[in-house]
């Protein structure tokens, strides 16, 4: 094993929204998410959405902008008006 260490980055850009309320859905792929007050509602930009533990999501991204919204990524129509009704199970 080579004793160098290397230094790493994400190369993927996301989307992000930090939760406020619990939220549950099952994704187009039929996996299912969960999330608490606190956690990361994350789209990829591919336009999958998941759901990233705060601990983790924190870790690992690194904000870049903090005051211009992100128009060209957002949350899907499905998720999107469950958010809006308040219905966290989608």
């Amino acid at each position: 094993m080579s004793a160098d260490w290397h230094t790493y980055r994400t190369r993927f850009l996301v989307g992000a929204k930090q939760l406020t309320e619990s939220v549950s859905f099952t994704d187009p792929l039929g996996r299912e998410h969960h999330g608490r007050p606190g956690d990361y509602l994350v789209q990829s930009s591919e336009g999958l959405v998941r759901v990233a533990p705060r601990e983790i999501f924190e870790d690992v991204y690194v904000v870049l902008e903090r005051d211009e919204p992100r128009s060209s990524l957002r949350t899907p129509g499905h998720l999107q008006l469950a958010l809006a009704a308040g219905n966290m199970h989608i």
